[in-house]
């Protein structure tokens, strides 16, 4: 089974996976009303959503996540072992239990969350329509691959050991900023993951994601870093050893005092939290005692800003092309002359390493 071809003429085919009849039928409704997607098919549960991708081919899926017999969870796991298609997870709850499922959708393979839209009725119906719309649209072109299925090792340049040596002009690393978004969730957990647990630098972190689901997302991700990943509060001490993830309704910057600043001044490249307005304020206090990841995403948040804070001494990291679900904004970084280092998800943590235990950087194959 092959993907949609971007450019491609023709609507974008799409399979609506939802138990409820009511639900289903709201969402049938909500993208006919736009001429680009055609719902080629629908399935009550991950049992006939399977047979239907096997069946119909479709471009991109919406998953509900509790259904009878296989829930979304289960269904994303399968559809990517087997047959590889972009899935955004459409939920209309933030409860506990769908935070975790949720979460493990996403890690499973799946390339976004979307709360499900307002009914027709309600005075935001329109935007949160508008959202699930793009982000169908958006998720449609995206080339995913097969999950779960041991990858063939080759030698690459992301192979070869980093070159570090001690150095004593090496400033020290306060802060480590890092932005993400599609696709964030599974890149964060790879870096948090090879982070040894006494850490020496705080992590702030913007990740684009749904209302509601940030929580949820710092509790798994602290499940993998084996330290403390919570969600960043106004006024709060930034702490070494810890990890701090920006809320949703806000711009997430930095003070000159070592504190986190809440704004409520709008989103920002359409985001809120923006990856750019974190590394602006980064790269203003910090300087060059800070490190910039710009992680998997699509779009340009947070591009040009990591340029800034290269150009103010700070050392900054790109996601390479090859591990990025979305290449957009690190590729944008990249492009723009922004990144110092290119490098996948586990190069990053032995780099930050090194980096916060004042270490030098030499010239390595991923300098740019």
């Amino acid at each position: 089974m092959t993907n949609r071809i971007i450019g491609t003429t023709g609507p974008i085919r799409l399979l609506i996976v939802e138990d409820s009849p009511s639900i289903r039928e709201f969402l049938v409704y909500l993208f006919a009303s736009d001429q680009e997607i055609r719902v080629i098919a629908t399935a009550n549960d991950g049992e006939e959503a399977l047979a239907a991708v096997r069946d119909r081919s479709p471009d991109v899926i919406t998953m509900d996540l509790h259904m009878p017999k296989m829930d979304g969870y289960a269904a994303t796991r399968a559809i990517m072992e087997s047959f590889p298609t972009p899935i955004v997870i459409v939920t209309g709850s933030t409860s506990a239990g769908e935070l975790a499922t949720t979460i493990n959708a996403l890690e499973a393979g799946a390339l976004a969350v979307v709360k499900r839209p307002y009914g027709i009725q309600h005075p935001d119906y329109a935007k949160t329509a508008r959202e699930l719309i793009q982000t169908v649209k958006l998720m449609s072109e995206v080339k995913v691959v097969k999950r779960w299925t041991p990858r063939k090792k080759t030698t690459s340049l992301a192979d070869r050991p980093i070159v570090l040596e001690a150095g004593p002009n090496c400033p020290q690393i306060r802060l480590v900023a890092i932005g993400s978004s599609t696709g964030g969730p599974q890149a964060l957990q790879q870096i948090l993951a090879k982070l040894p647990k006494n850490f020496h630098a705080p992590i702030l972190i913007v990740q684009h994601i749904a209302a509601g689901f940030t929580e949820g997302l710092a509790q798994w991700l602290a499940e993998a870093a084996g330290f403390p990943v919570e969600v960043a509060t106004d006024g709060q001490q930034i702490l070494p050893g810890r990890a701090y993830l920006a809320p949703n309704g806000f711009q997430t910057t930095v003070d000159g005092h070592g504190r986190i600043a809440l704004l409520g001044s709008g989103p920002e490249n359409g985001h809120l939290p923006s990856v750019s307005a974190l590394f602006r304020s980064v790269g203003v206090a910090y300087g060059a005692n800070a490190v910039a990841v710009l992680l998997t995403g699509m779009g340009r948040d947070g591009a040009v800003e990591l340029g800034l804070m290269k150009a103010n001494g700070a050392v900054t990291i790109a996601q390479d092309m090859e591990s990025c679900i979305v290449h957009g904004m690190p590729g944008a970084a990249i492009e723009l002359g922004g990144a110092t280092y290119v490098l996948p998800p586990e190069k990053i943590a032995a780099m930050l390493t090194n980096l916060t235990n004042n270490r030098k950087l030499e010239k390595s194959p991923w300098h740019q």
